[in-house]
C-alpha cells in the first residue's frame, strides 16, 4: 500500500531497471539489501547513490513497509560503503531527497553518498 499521497511505485523507473539489469551502471557494492553505483552526473569527485533492492517509492515508503531486516541491512550497507571507500576518516555527506520539493528525481528510494571535498554547508544561509 503506497504512502498517503505518493503514487504506486513505477516498475519502469530508471532505478528498478538498473536493479533488474536492463540498464548498465558502474557497480560499487551489492548485497541481499542493496546496490550501490556511480552517479552519471557527480556533484562531487564520490558521488554514489545507494538504493534498496525492494520496491520503494521514497523514504516514507520504505520506513513505513520495509521489514526491520531490510531497513538494517540497507543503513549497514550504507556504512559499509563509505568505510571500503575510505570516507570515514576525511567525511562523507548523505542526502536522501522525499517528494517534489526536495527535487526527488527517480521514484525509487536511494541515498546519494558524496564526498571527496569540502563540501560546505548543507544548506547555505
Amino acid at each position: 500500500m503506497p504512502v498517503s499521497g505518493l503514487p504506486p511505485y513505477d516498475e519502469n523507473n530508471i532505478f528498478a531497471r538498473i536493479l533488474r539489469g536492463e540498464i548498465p551502471c558502474k557497480k560499487v557494492y551489492e548485497d541481499a539489501f542493496a546496490l550501490a553505483f556511480l552517479d552519471i552526473a557527480p556533484q562531487a569527485p564520490t558521488h554514489v547513490l545507494v538504493i534498496p533492492k525492494g520496491p520503494y517509492c521514497s523514504f516514507a515508503d520504505f520506513s513505513a513497509f520495509a521489514s526491520d531486516a531490510d531497513i538494517a541491512g540497507f543503513m549497514r550497507a550504507v556504512g559499509k560503503i563509505a568505510k571500503d571507500l575510505g570516507l570515514e576518516a576525511p567525511g562523507y555527506r548523505l542526502l536522501a531527497n522525499m517528494g517534489e520539493h526536495s527535487g526527488q528525481e527517480v521514484p525509487h528510494f536511494h541515498v546519494h553518498l558524496f564526498a571527496g571535498r569540502p563540501l560546505g554547508r548543507m544548506i547555505p544561509g
